[in-house]
């Protein structure tokens, strides 16, 4: 990638790697955790500054909530699934089963559903695990990715 400005409103250095930022009218609408590592970069988008504090405030405490609004494209379904994710707090942790059944629904469909949150770490799809294991991440069930699943739930105390 050339131009930051032109895939991400900002670009950050975490624990875990470089991560992109995504803003739509000044809401939060995407989160990509970046395979290459990146230098920081950010750009003036209105609402930028609220969700770059919130995320290193998280970072820095992981008991800290997110208050973001956010811009979340996706079925009826994802969105039941992404408001049920953010109601689990920080430091616990949900299988497949035990999510779907809450929303009457089943574990592959949550699954698929936590595969296209656009918004990890904030909508925080890796507080759900398998019933034995951690199962998968960002739709990889081995790698990178489920290092940073493996990263964030020890760092939420969960490991």
């Amino acid at each position: 990638m050339n131009n930051l400005s032109e895939s991400y409103q900002a670009v950050i250095s975490s624990p875990f790697g470089a991560v992109g930022i995504c803003l739509e009218d000044g809401r939060l609408s995407g989160i990509d955790y970046l395979d290459e590592a990146l230098p920081d970069y950010r750009s003036e988008a209105p609402g930028l500054d609220r969700v770059l504090q919130q995320i290193e405030a998280y970072l820095d405490d992981p008991k800290r909530q997110f208050e973001l609004e956010m811009q979340l494209d996706g079925t009826p379904f994802q969105r039941k699934v992404w408001r049920a994710l953010q109601a689990i707090p920080p430091g616990k942790t949900l299988t497949y089963g035990e999510l779907a059944a809450s929303i009457g629904s089943g574990a592959r469909a949550v699954g698929n559903a936590c595969r296209a949150n656009p918004c990890p770490l904030v909508v925080p799809c890796h507080r759900v695990v398998a019933r034995q294991g951690l199962g998968g991440f960002a739709g990889e069930t081995s790698g990178r990715k489920l290092e940073i699943k493996r990263w964030l739930l020890h760092h939420e105390g969960c490991l």
